[in-house]
């Protein structure tokens, strides 16, 4: 929950959440950096996931995408780990509301 200021009108307790994704390619990297950056961000959870971009199928940004709530904020550290082309992040499936 955030305080924000908008018209000169003081909304408090505005709820959305900040989720973060961090990817590696290999088992052999590291998410550390990636981690770090999302936690200065002050995401409120963080998935992690160690799949090569080339697979379609990454159940961690499947269960973010799910988890993600009109409002909500995803935050990748960058943005060729979310997507590897223009093509692919525009087919990200994301559910829509139920």
């Amino acid at each position: 929950m955030f305080n924000i200021t908008y018209n000169n009108l003081r909304l408090e307790k505005v709820p959305f959440m900040v989720i973060g994704y961090a990817r590696v390619s290999t088992q052999d990297q590291n998410a550390e950096l990636q981690v770090d950056a999302l936690e200065k961000t002050e995401c409120e959870q963080i998935l992690q996931e160690k799949f090569t971009g080339k697979l379609r199928e990454r159940p961690e940004l499947s269960q973010c995408l799910h988890t993600l709530r009109q409002g909500d904020v995803l935050v990748v550290w960058k943005l060729d780990w979310l997507a590897r082309s223009l093509k692919d992040l525009v087919e990200i499936d994301r559910p829509g509301p139920s």
